[in-house]
């Protein structure tokens, strides 16, 4: 199992077929680790390094720091009919585990 996050769902049409579909880029979620907590500091200094975190992840993924850029994890290309056998309706930037069982895709929803 492994978290990921949707980063982009487009609307596509397969150049065999002529059909219609959805093409969508998950990429890693990884989870944040909490700071270790220092007895004497005061708690607005955890919330401004916080802060400080989420904006220079902010400014890696648009391009204006140096860091890890968004890369896609994978990237799927479904049918209308098979976005719909998924069974869960893949929202931009919600977070879902990702697992493959049994020959099969399942996504659930990680922070419900």
């Amino acid at each position: 199992m492994v978290l990921v996050r949707v980063h982009r769902v487009s609307s596509v049409k397969d150049p065999e077929t002529g059909r219609y579909g959805k093409m969508i880029e998950l990429v890693e979620e990884r989870k944040v680790q909490s700071a270790a907590r220092f007895s004497g500091v005061p708690p607005e200094s955890f919330m401004i390094q916080s802060m400080l975190q989420d904006l220079a992840s902010y400014l890696q993924s648009m391009g204006f720091m140096l860091g890890s850029m968004i890369k896609p994890k994978m990237t799927l290309f479904l049918t209308e009919e098979e976005y719909e056998m998924l069974g869960v309706k893949l929202d931009v930037n919600e977070v879902y585990e990702l697992e493959f069982k049994d020959g099969a895709i399942v996504f659930k929803r990680a922070y419900d």
